[in-house]
Parts: C-alpha cells; structure tokens; sequence
C-alpha cells in the first residue's frame, strides 16, 4: 500500500532546569535507546514501551511500508542546544529527501521542546517537513501528555494523537492509535477535520497522574465523547515548567464530520475547566512525609515519597539530598532512596568495595545555589553495573544502561540507605532497587525520585504515596517559578494568581 516515512524526536524541556541537552544526551538516551538511524530504528525500540514501536507494528499491520529517518530522545533537563536541535532535524530532513516521494509521514514527538534558538522545537520541526513533503501529504505525530501543544502544531500537522496514562503505560499504544489515524487519512483521501480548545490555567505535573481525580474521570469521559462521536480527540494537561509563550494546557480533536468534531473538543474542555478545583493537590514538607511514613509505613505496605522537584523525568538532575538528609536526620527505619544519581560517589563505593565504610559527600552535583553535598559515613552494602531490563508498566523491555551503581547505608542512621546511579534517569522501576539486591516491598519507607511515573510500579505495593516539596529545579507549584515568556492572563494553578508579565506583579484571583 503506502511508503510511510517515520522518525522521531523527543526531548521534554524544564526552561528552568540547570543543565542542556546537547548531542550527547541524544546519544545516551538514558532510559530509550540511544539515537538510530534508517533501518536500525524498528529493532531498537521493537517490544519496547516507545510510541515508535506500537506504530511500527500497526503499519505493517495495516500493509503499509516504512522507511525510517532518524529517531532520537534524551531525558529531560534544559533547553536542547542549536547544535544538537539542528544535527538531528537536519538528519531528519535529509533522509527524507532522500527516501524519494512518500505517501505519508509519521513523526514520534514529545510536544515540549525548546531549542536554545526555538521556542517550539516541535512546530518548527514540522514546518521544515511539511515544506519538504507539501501540502498533499499526510503528516501525523505522536504526542506525550505533557506537551505545550501550539498553534503552529495544530496547523502544520494532519494529526495529533497524545497518551492517555500518566505514568505513562500507553506509549506503544498511542503510536498504534496515530498509526490507524494516518491509514484513515489516507483511505479518506484528505485531511480529517479538526478542532481544539485551549485552556487558561496550569495545573502541577504531580495533579495530572491518571491513577487519581480528576485525570482518572476526565481521560474516561474523552474515551466516551470519543466513541460516541466517532473521533480521534486527545486531552494534554501540559508541561508547566516550559517558559513559552503556548505553555498550557489543550484539547484537541480530529474527524470527518465538522460539527461532532467541533461539538466534541468543546464539551471536553468544558469539563477540564469544570474539573479546576480537582486539580489543587496536597504537598508536604520532608520532615512531615518521613514522619508520616515512619507512624504508617509497614513491611509489605511501604509508605513511597515521590521527591517530585528533583525528578529527572521533569529536567531535575535527580542529585539533590534534601528529602535523604530528612530520612537521616529523623532516623526512619527500614528506609530506602532512590536513585540519587551521583557517578563520583558511585565510582567511591566501587573503589572503598562491598563490606567496607568510608566517608562520601554525597549528591548536589548540579550546583544549585545555597545547595552542598550530603556529607557523612556510609557503609557500602551492594554493587552493580546497572546493566538490566526494566520489567514495571512505564519501563517495561527497556534495558537500563545506568553506569556504576552503589547501596550505600548510613552509619548515623542505619535504617536508612540509598541507592547510587551514575547516569540521569527517573526511578519508576522496581528493577532499579533489585538489581542492588533490595526488594521494595518490604521496607516501610520508600523515596523515589519521580513525580507520577513510578505509579505504575510502586502503587501496588503502598500503603499510601505523598508527594513531597524537597528542594529541586522541577518545582510542583507552577506558581514557584520566575515566568518571563509565558502569555499574559495564563493563572499559574488552580485558582491561583495571574501572569500579568515579567514585568509586573502576580495578580491573585479568587473564584
């Protein structure tokens, strides 16, 4: 049947986080494949949890060819460099050039990439490819549920199809629903008709977990308006550290009827707007989570604490120590954090070897201001080479390459240890304590550094998980950041105060 081109290019940019992606951290992939090329993209991610891989399989299904470009991800953090942002689109471009005249494009995207010399990474990229491939073919993308989806997407592209889970269990399964939306285009002969709607307050990443209220109801009704309507319709909560001008939160839809398309994006961002309130969610301190999970914590029914501000997944180096230095400081007991990614402490534990104490300074690698290593003597327990294979809901078949790993145990606390990593990645497997040797379920206090996406794994065996305000760049409160770009009369929470410009002080608003 058709010659479908396919690339991808994922990239979630914190504006406010301390470090860049540059070429390497593409190549590194951290958590994905590192960046492929051409031929080598299908068997890369192939039985993976990637959005490539589900819509690989769905074209061939369907009968289509494929012909890949170039697929490339790294974990979360700062602006992506313009020498990194322009060797990849450019690699892109030139392979479909190359590829001769195709009959459609599908592109695996995140939907919140900012370049150093672009503010929508993602607009940009299929503006380049549109001009490329004109206006007659098809073009179709996979989205995360945290993009900033812009007007310049909406427009460029034929269709927009996003997750639907938060932890994300559903990667693999939006790519089979962008592949069958791009087959039903091209059967229809033109493109779908399409509609959205944005909204104009940010809500926290932590709120938008679809394990809980109001997500849990909102993704349920899409899933109704979507059937009863016959459309392809996606809801994005957004990613609300991105300081764009777009950043927020949209509602999006696709189908060959113009009214139920337009009737459909509609009713639901009336009950996103409806659902504000739902949205407000409780933080604590360090000190009252440990408490909290010291008094209800139980072997077999941990307490897990998601160290939310310093999550990798959402731009934090995963290196700071404000949550363990609490976990020390009250003695919890039968305790365990992770990971703290620290690849000098780790190359520490390897050298003092398994058995022995030694003195580590801990963690704080980013040099976050007014921020020091956690300093003190810690007994190592366990080694690793962080060398294994995801087997949790989000990480599933994903071989984790993490470097050197380390148990460390604290010899001012002894209930309390942690696990070291060498390379950046958020921990939301439980294969990432098992591989140390530690069987999450029987401690009585868990932290993570993650914000939703340890979910997936870990809510099964909690007694109860708090999300915790410990220091870190990923701040959970969009209200907390410096915002400069970001378009006036955006409110930065629930209910919460108005951007009235970088200029000008926040406006608080009540309803």
């Amino acid at each position: 049947m058709a010659l479908i081109a396919v690339g991808g290019f994922q990239h979630e940019t914190n504006t406010f986080a301390p470090t860049r992606a540059d070429y390497g951290a593409f190549e590194a992939g951290a958590g994905r494949p590192g960046i492929q090329f051409g031929a080598a993209i299908a068997p890369a991610v192939a039985g993976a949890n990637l959005p490539a891989a589900g819509a690989f399989d769905a074209l061939h299904a369907l009968g289509h060819r494929t012909v890949g470009l170039v697929w490339a991800a790294a974990t979360p953090s700062a602006q992506v460099t313009e020498d990194a942002y322009e060797r990849i689109a450019g690699e892109i471009l030139r392979r479909l050039a190359d590829a001769g005249p195709v009959d459609a494009v599908y592109l695996d995207l995140h939907g919140a990439m900012v370049a150093e010399h672009c503010e929508d990474g993602e607009g940009e990229l299929l503006a380049r490819v549109r001009k490329l491939v004109g206006a007659r073919v098809p073009i179709v993308a996979s989205l995360d549920l945290h993009a900033n989806v812009t007007r310049a997407m909406l427009d460029i592209a034929d269709g927009l199809v996003a997750y639907r889970s938060y932890p994300h269990v559903d990667m693999a399964a939006t790519g089979v629903r962008a592949a069958r939306l791009l087959d039903a285009t091209l059967k229809l002969g033109r493109p779908m008709l399409k509609a959205s709607r944005t909204l104009d307050y940010l809500t926290s990443i932590p709120s938008q977990c679809t394990l809980i209220e109001p997500c849990k109801s909102l993704y349920q009704s899409l899933a109704r308006i979507e059937q009863q309507l016959g459309l392809w319709l996606s809801f994005t909560p957004g990613f609300p550290m991105a300081d764009i001008a777009e950043c927020g939160m949209a509602v999006f839809g696709y189908g060959a009827d113009a009214a139920k398309t337009q009737a459909g994006a509609a009713r639901l961002a009336g009950e996103v707007a409806d659902a504000e309130r739902d949205f407000v969610l409780e933080l604590y301190s360090p000190e009252d989570a440990v408490r909290r999970a010291r008094e209800r914590g139980a072997p077999g029914a941990p307490v897990v604490l998601a160290d939310t501000q310093d999550n990798p997944g959402a731009g934090g180096n995963g290196d700071t120590t404000g949550l363990l230095a609490a976990m020390i400081r009250l003695r919890a007991e039968d305790a365990v954090l992770g990971m703290l990614i620290d690849a000098p402490s780790a190359r520490t534990a390897h050298a003092v070897g398994r058995g022995n104490r030694a003195r580590f300074a801990l963690g704080e690698i980013s040099g976050l201001p007014g921020h020091v290593p956690l300093a003190g003597e810690f007994t190592v327990e366990a080694l690793g080479d962080g060398d294994f294979i995801g087997t949790g809901p989000f990480y599933r078949g994903i071989r984790m390459q993490l470097g050197a790993m380390a148990l460390l145990r604290s010899r001012e606390a002894p209930g309390v240890r942690v696990v070291l990593a060498s390379k950046k990645c958020q921990t939301a497997d439980q294969e990432m304590f098992r591989h140390l040797g530690i069987e999450p379920k029987t401690q009585r206090l868990v932290a993570l550094k993650s914000s939703v996406h340890f979910r997936a794994d870990f809510q099964p065996i909690a007694k109860e998980v708090l999300v915790v305000r410990a220091p870190g760049p990923a701040l959970a409160d969009p209200a907390d950041f410096r915002w400069t770009r970001l378009r006036r009369g955006m409110r930065l929470g629930p209910f919460g105060p108005v951007f009235a410009g970088p200029d000008s002080n926040l406006e608080s608003v009540a309803k």
